[in-house]
């Protein structure tokens, strides 16, 4: 029997403040990210939290409370959203 082994995997949007509250919801619903890190247009970390699967509602609205103060302070960050994979 094989052992399945997840392989996390980086990607990066960049994003206007107006649209980073929209993007980071579209990837909230996604469900495979595991961790999103928010960085100003130089490249330092705005805020970084961890997603596990089943986060919904109560426990979602304060980070995205986070992320609309910080959208109303940029004008363009990035996010980098690292996803678990599985290997066959």
């Amino acid at each position: 029997m094989a052992t399945k082994k997840k392989k996390t995997i980086e990607q990066t949007f960049y994003v206007s403040g107006e649209k980073l509250i929209d993007k980071v919801k579209e990837l909230v619903r996604e469900g495979n990210v595991r961790r999103i890190i928010i960085k100003d247009k130089n490249g330092k970390v705005l805020v970084e939290f961890p997603l596990t699967f089943g986060v919904v509602g109560a426990v979602l609205a304060p980070v995205l409370a986070a992320v609309g103060a910080i959208a109303a302070l940029v004008t363009e960050c990035s996010i980098t959203v690292q996803r678990e994979e599985e290997n066959i």
